[in-house]
């Protein structure tokens, strides 16, 4: 029971359920506070994330040696296929549920949060993109020239990363959870908007779960073994994820949690999770798709065709490889897609916009649990293909418990 009540998975709940009843009490004067801290705390988390990056991928590429081509191709096809997979299914449940619901909206009436008092600005590196292509190029590389001493820099590189996870990430997690959501209590975005919205919420997060679902069965029928020993490792990475609304953000915990399944090989897990966070959106376009075509109908009295939506779920997957895994990352990216394939005006673009704002933590959460599905579906494809030298996940962990 002690343990319990230190674990992370804990923690989180209270720093969530703590943050909604400050943003009820808390006056101006304490929000000051409150947003330059999460804003702190946000820098140092995102200046992390592209050393998470570097340090998991490219080690884990050179790992793979020869076989590493061809395994980053089949992670994007992977990535590719769920994405628009999740979004074929949101739009057939849009066109079957949409027409009959009754949905009213409001986005006024939101405080404004005040503006922060102390801005410790810690730029990264480099972007997560940029860290992704860079760790890419980096580990092929290191296979192709068979440099055996930064195939060695790497193993070390990844080892300071664990450490600096470890011992300063995974530790301000619960007070960066807390703040985020004493924000959005204080604005009014829980409180006001989230009964408005309350029924269509709930059915993507239904979506979601359905989703995920199918993603594990096939994922577990593939690779021949049980999906549910990597899904009840994913309880801390899904409430980090609702807490920071970020899949970057939730790269920590999502490894730490994948790294304890005994049915994940340890190359796939440092290859397939961090590559996925960046490229494996499947939540996050679900969501996207259904509320796009509420909007439409809300707003412009009508779903949009057929067609327009098959080829709007087919750009949205390619755009969606690309977004950032920060929050909002997916509508912010495929705005372009909503503006000239959906035709919205700048009402219909701020409406989505606020929607997609108040379940963003849930479809990240979805993303991130997905992860642990392609990621079995990667150990299936190497077990078939190679003669694996570390079958299951070994070697160096992320600690949070005594």
């Amino acid at each position: 029971m002690k343990k319990f009540f230190t674990s992370l998975p804990f923690r989180l709940l209270v720093a969530l359920a703590v943050g909604i009843l400050l943003g009820q009490v808390f006056g101006e004067s304490a929000m000051k506070v409150v947003v330059s801290l999460q804003f702190i705390l946000g820098q140092l988390i995102m200046f992390c994330v592209p050393l998470i990056v570097i340090g998991f991928i490219a080690p884990s590429i050179t790992r793979m040696g020869n076989n590493a081509s061809r395994m980053l191709g089949v992670a994007v096809v992977l990535a590719y296929i769920s994405s628009i997979c999740a979004a074929f299914m949101s739009t057939a449940a849009g066109y079957a549920l949409i027409p009959h619901l009754s949905i009213v909206t409001d986005v006024e009436g939101l405080r404004d949060l005040p503006p922060v008092i102390f801005q410790l600005n810690i730029p990264q590196i480099m972007s997560v993109m940029s860290a992704l292509a860079f760790a890419l190029l980096i580990g092929l590389a290191a296979v192709w020239t068979k440099s055996k001493v930064t195939c060695s820099l790497l193993e070390e590189f990844q080892n300071i990363v664990l450490k600096i996870v470890e011992r300063v990430i995974i530790p301000i997690l619960p007070f960066y959870i807390c703040s985020t959501f004493c924000n959005l209590s204080y604005e009014g975005m829980i409180t006001h908007q989230l009964p408005a919205f309350v029924e269509i919420i709930l059915i993507v997060m239904l979506g979601h779960y359905i989703w995920l679902a199918v993603l594990y069965l096939i994922a577990g029928v593939y690779s021949g073994r049980k999906p549910w020993e990597v899904l009840r490792h994913y309880g801390p990475a899904y409430l980090t994820a609702v807490g920071t609304m970020s899949s970057a953000a939730t790269l920590s915990v999502a490894l730490e949690g994948a790294r304890k399944s005994k049915v994940l090989r340890r190359d796939m897990v440092d290859f397939g999770i961090p590559l996925f966070a960046n490229i494996h959106l499947c939540g996050s376009v679900l969501t996207e798709v259904f509320f796009c075509m509420t909007i439409s109908k809300m707003l412009y009295g009508e779903i949009p065709s057929v067609g327009t939506m098959i080829l709007f779920c087919a750009l949205l997957a390619v755009f969606a490889i690309g977004a950032p895994g920060v929050p909002g990352g997916t509508v912010m990216a495929s705005l372009g897609l909503i503006i000239s394939v959906l035709g919205f005006d700048d009402a219909g673009t701020a409406l989505m916009l606020a929607i997609f704002a108040l379940q963003d933590s849930f479809g990240t959460a979805c993303n991130v649990t997905g992860d642990g599905a392609l990621t079995l579906f990667l150990t299936g494809y190497a077990r078939s293909t190679t003669s694996p030298k570390s079958e299951y996940v070994q070697g160096p962990r992320l600690r949070r418990d005594p």
